[in-house]
């Protein structure tokens, strides 16, 4: 990803997989290491931020884009497309604030070329996309597979066992 200053990291998986879940798990002691992180999310909703009737959405209705919305505790910036269109990972990250990261964790844009690990979930009855997939780097299951292709293979639940892999394959500086 050209426009990647840190390392970038996905998480690839059919929905209901875990991948927010395991995030939740996976962010808090990346931090407690010091790793500052920041995160992308895909949507595939057509999500809204404000709400019908506050300001903020009454002046992007009437044309305004970008709007930035302020205060003591947060920022968010809404960007509305002339028309829909399918976001590319590499031109999000150009619109995102990388100056105080060590590391970007993405969820979602699966069918783009980056470094990600797969989750799955033999009970969900899902494919494997590892094959197909030559940026999957590992592979997380609840289950011990039997691949194909020579890749680590971790506990989906070993939240220390997957960020002992973060740390050693994308930030070994940190170690």
């Amino acid at each position: 990803m050209k426009n990647a200053l840190v390392p970038i990291l996905g998480f690839a998986a059919p929905s209901g997989t875990g991948k927010t879940t395991l995030l939740t798990q996976l962010i808090p002691q990346l931090k407690e290491l010091g790793i500052r992180i920041g995160l992308i999310k895909h949507s595939h909703h057509n999500f809204q931020i404000d709400k019908p009737g506050k300001d903020s959405f009454r002046l992007r209705e009437a044309g305004a884009t970008p709007v930035m919305l302020v205060s003591s505790h947060r920022r968010a910036t809404i960007t509305e497309f002339p028309s829909p269109q399918e976001p590319i990972l590499n031109e999000q990250l150009s619109h995102f604030d990388q100056s105080c990261l060590d590391l970007i964790l993405v969820e979602g844009f699966k069918s783009e070329n980056f470094p990600k690990i797969e989750l799955h979930r033999p009970s969900l009855k899902k494919p494997l996309h590892y094959l197909d997939d030559h940026s999957i780097i590992a592979i997380a299951s609840d289950q011990k597979l039997s691949l194909e292709r020579d890749l680590v293979q971790m506990d989906l639940n070993n939240i220390p066992q997957i960020t002992h892999f973060i740390m050693q394959t994308l930030l070994q500086h940190h170690d």
